[in-house]
């Protein structure tokens, strides 16, 4: 989905490394050739956090529980958010950036809900939706999956996917 930039000259962005069973959920960007994390643009009638709950969903088909500190602050005028983990801005051509808001989430599973695959199968949530339109392929990619991804994903991204792994999978 396109829209209207917030300025020519820059943008606000989320990206969000949804992490499950040691692996991490990518997308095979089409227009961009190149596998990333779930994401996109912040809208303007959203927050940071609404925004990549929307992208997640609209990407994968999966509810996601966003990680990271908030704190106690929210008072009437002022709404408290979810840290991102990380912050980046990235050049998108000779005139345009994006300033990205990097964040670490968990897909959230239904009550109950036992993944694809029953008891001893699969305990990834397999029923991802994929954005035919904007991707042509999504996958959990484990950190062996990481270095054989064609085309190659790029040492930033891959240091991301690393660190979200490493991270969640400690909590």
């Amino acid at each position: 989905m396109t829209m209207a930039h917030i300025h020519e000259k820059i943008d606000f962005t989320v990206a969000i490394f949804v992490v499950h069973d040691g692996k991490i959920l990518l997308i095979h960007h089409r227009k961009l050739d190149k596998w990333l994390p779930l994401g996109g643009h912040i809208e303007l009638d959203e927050d940071p956090e609404q925004a990549a709950r929307r992208e997640a969903k609209e990407e994968s088909g999966l509810d996601v529980e966003l990680l990271g500190e908030r704190p106690p602050t929210t008072s009437p005028g002022t709404r408290a958010l979810l840290a991102p983990r990380f912050l980046d801005i990235h050049r998108i051509n000779e005139t345009h950036e994006h300033i990205g808001m990097i964040y670490w989430a968990r897909p959230l599973l239904a009550e109950g809900h036992q993944p694809h695959g029953g008891a001893h199968g699969v305990t990834r949530p397999t029923l991802l939706a994929l954005a035919t339109a904007e991707h042509h392929d999504i996958r959990w990619c484990s950190l062996a999956d990481l270095e054989t991804l064609q085309p190659p994903m790029t040492d930033a991204v891959k240091w991301y996917c690393r660190q979200a792994i490493e991270e969640i999978s400690r909590r």
